[in-house]
């Protein structure tokens, strides 16, 4: 515990949030266990929280803005939005990641730019998301080994996780020298198409359901300015508390589900195998080299 930081006393430790046992008290003694490896994905990044006061069975809400009733210590971040600002909680110790579940928050979110430069993405995300049931997975694999294959022809290095609830996301460190709208554009929209031409059976850009006959959904609109993801190894507000799992590229072709990994059993994965993106900041390359690399290759007959 850090100095001034008082001991988080978790109020109604018993209270279920999640069914078949996942209380207060077992989320926050997870979020515990997977602190050193969580951390560093939300370092300087403002939260937005997925808060289920009475458990996932009832309603829930997106908590952005930070309670009067949260500690001083819980760090701060106030940004703008349109006619005002949210301040945001931003975690960079384990207590404040205690301090969240003592409020009920089940699932973190963060977005792809650190509060420095809140303009300058330094993540880019491809979600894979299926428009219907088991049927798809082997095409949301397809897609994300797709765009892996993709994005190293044009220079950059990309991460998988499995999302703990449908899809996979794919995610790739940048250098911060491009702002949202030429990431979205240059990168996002540039390599969704690729993927549609090349599989245009399988895979769709079309946001709204019904027109996607059935494809998967290559989701790209999470690279726009306050847009969010989940972060790794947050716990799903789910059934079986899925957890949002970075994977080494080689388990994907045995991943049965994108929920396969549970509040359960990541703690003992961590401890046993690490965190494989441990090195995702290190790998950072430039997203203008490679939009022109990807132009270039949709240009050349």
């Amino acid at each position: 515990m850090l100095p001034g930081v008082p001991e988080v006393v978790l109020t109604h430790p018993d209270k279920v949030l999640i069914p078949d046992g996942v209380t207060k008290a077992v989320l926050a003694d997870y979020y515990a266990a997977v602190a050193d490896v969580l951390l560093p994905h939300v370092r300087d990044r403002p939260l937005s929280l997925q808060v289920f006061p009475g458990g996932i069975g009832r309603p829930g809400h997106f908590l952005k803005n930070v309670p009067d009733y949260f500690p001083d210590w819980v760090r701060r971040a106030e940004l703008p939005k349109r006619g005002g600002t949210t301040t945001h909680p931003v975690a960079d110790r384990p207590e404040t990641l205690r301090m969240l579940v003592q409020h009920n928050a089940i699932t973190l979110h963060a977005p792809t730019a650190r509060l420095d430069r809140p303009d300058r993405p330094d993540r880019f995300v491809v979600d894979f998301d299926p428009s219907g049931g088991a049927e798809d997975w082997p095409h949301v694999k397809r897609g994300a080994l797709l765009a892996k294959s993709l994005l190293a022809d044009v220079g950059l290095e990309p991460f998988v996780l499995a999302t703990g609830s449908r899809g996979i996301h794919v995610v790739t460190p940048l250098r911060r020298e491009a702002p949202y709208g030429d990431v979205l554009d240059g990168l996002g929209k540039a390599l969704a198409a690729a993927l549609v031409e090349t599989e245009p059976d399988l895979f769709t850009t079309a946001f709204l359901k019904e027109k996607r006959g059935g494809r998967v959904f290559v989701d790209v609109l999470r690279n726009r300015p306050a847009q969010t993801a989940v972060v790794p190894y947050s716990v799903r507000a789910r059934p079986g508390a899925p957890v949002a799992t970075p994977l080494r590229w080689e388990e994907l072709d045995g991943l049965t589900s994108a929920a396969a990994f549970t509040l359960a059993d990541v703690p003992e994965r961590v401890r046993r195998d690490g965190d494989p993106w441990a090195e995702i900041s290190a790998a950072a390359a430039s997203p203008r080299s490679a939009a022109k690399r990807l132009a270039k290759a949709a240009a050349t007959p």
